[in-house]
């Protein structure tokens, strides 16, 4: 089943979930741009560079665990042979702080080995802060109309758009629907419901996914982690405490599981697969998996997040964006390549075959689309509402601070008020190192 290649071009989200927020390794509401002026005398795309460009591009990612990397570019060189500009791919490990260290290598080389980079897109600001990828607003400011407008918000940073989204991703709330008749509307329902009907598995461990699943209740709840400029902590507010305190209830109460705090997505994954739950969140690539399950085919359905009563609906970006740079020899054909990932052609390949979700809002009215993916309409839905994890230079910090301190109210060993001001302390720290 397509759905199925979720499972690994998404726990990229642990690579891309963390960073993008949420996988296994675990993965921006915060999103907060930094004071202007951070990225002043950054490069800028011309947009002219890429008509008619020749030569070589090299194309980095992480692994290809899919087929959809040597897919594209073979269609893509295919397409532009006969205007003599071809696409190589250079594979990084699998892990995504090492795809991330070894783009970092080669920007503080100034090497030309990559001229695009497949940048989770928790890292876009830290590159465009050390000016190492170019400003790509004038040619995505063309585009704009093409993408579902949340996944834009990922690559944003200083007021400029450093990358194009090459996919998204977000979280789901999994029911049985032999246990449940719906997802409740609000967070507090669905705790509540959980407590007396089956329970809800999350991923509550101290790491990127933890900071996600959190994340989507602050914000929701009306919480910040930033100020608008994103240069003060604002975590340590009354919206976020009450948050933190709602997911620690969960425990207490027993509507979720106290092994919780020590839950990835694979732990969450396994306990919804007993069978024993009737609520899960996860990220897409868990529905193939279950569909795979003798307990579970044909007796679970997915629903977007719900809201936080009295307040909103958010929920939280993963994915990746594609970015350009600076040392490229061959920025023009670096430009096209983007250009290529970002058209409707492919995504709609991308997502109806390997169930990777675009970013384009057309692709999802697709027939072949909506066909490989029968929860295409909620995963729209999903991602439409959610929003970027803080974007900041200092973004790892900033996510340890969040997911260390809640990790330690979920497991009693301190008060959702403390973990807020301690939390509050640690990032004011991290800001003030640059």
């Amino acid at each position: 089943m397509h759905a199925r290649h979720v499972l690994i071009a998404l726990v990229l989200m642990p690579a891309l979930a963390v960073s993008a927020c949420g996988d296994d390794d675990g993965g921006d509401g915060g999103a907060g741009a930094k004071p202007a002026g951070r990225t002043e005398g950054a490069k800028v795309i011309d947009p002219k560079l890429m008509e008619g460009a020749k030569g070589t591009v090299t194309y980095c990612t992480g692994k290809d665990t899919t087929g959809e990397t040597k897919d594209w570019s073979k269609r893509f060189n295919a397409k532009f042979e006969s205007q003599g500009l071809t696409a190589k791919v250079v594979e990084f490990p699998a892990s995504a702080d090492e795809q991330r260290n070894q783009f970092i290598q080669r920007q503080e080389a100034k090497s030309a080995d990559c001229d695009v980079f497949r940048s989770d897109v928790i890292w876009t600001a830290e590159f465009a802060q050390q000016k190492w990828i170019y400003d790509l607003t004038p040619y995505v400011e063309s585009i704009k109309d093409r993408f579902i407008p949340a996944p834009l918000e990922t690559a944003t940073y200083d007021g400029k758009i450093w990358g194009a989204p090459s996919y998204a991703n977000a979280a789901l709330i999994y029911y049985r629907t032999d246990k449940v008749d719906a997802v409740p509307p609000t967070w507090q329902e669905l705790y509540k419901q959980a407590g007396e009907q089956g329970g809800i598995v999350f991923q509550g461990a101290a790491y990127e996914g933890l900071t996600c699943d959190w994340l989507e209740l602050a914000f929701s709840a009306g919480g910040t982690v930033l100020s608008e400029d994103g240069s003060k902590a604002t975590i340590d507010s009354p919206e976020n405490v009450a948050a933190t305190q709602l997911m620690v209830d969960a425990v207490k109460s027993g509507a979720a599981p106290k092994a919780v705090s020590t839950y990835m997505e694979p732990e969450s994954l396994a306990a919804w697969q007993t069978g024993k739950y009737a609520f899960m969140r996860n990220w897409p690539y868990a529905y193939a998996l279950s569909e795979d399950t003798d307990k579970l085919k044909g007796k679970f359905k997915v629903a977007p997040l719900p809201e936080y009563e009295g307040a909103g609906t958010a929920g939280i970006l993963g994915g990746a964006n594609s970015v350009i740079s600076v040392f490229s020899k061959n920025p023009g054909g670096a430009l096209a390549l983007v250009d290529y990932l970002s058209s409707e052609e492919w995504q709609t390949i991308l997502t109806a075959k390997y169930s990777v979700p675009s970013t384009l809002d057309a692709v999802y009215d697709d027939p072949s689309v909506q066909k490989a993916i029968p929860f295409h309409a909620e995963l729209k839905q999903a991602i439409e509402q959610a929003k970027a994890r803080p974007v900041s230079p200092v973004y790892p910090q900033i996510s340890q601070a969040i997911y260390k301190n809640v990790n330690s109210a979920l497991t009693g060993q301190t008060s959702p008020q403390d973990a807020m001001k301690q939390a509050q302390s640690d990032i004011e720290q991290a800001l003030s190192t640059f």
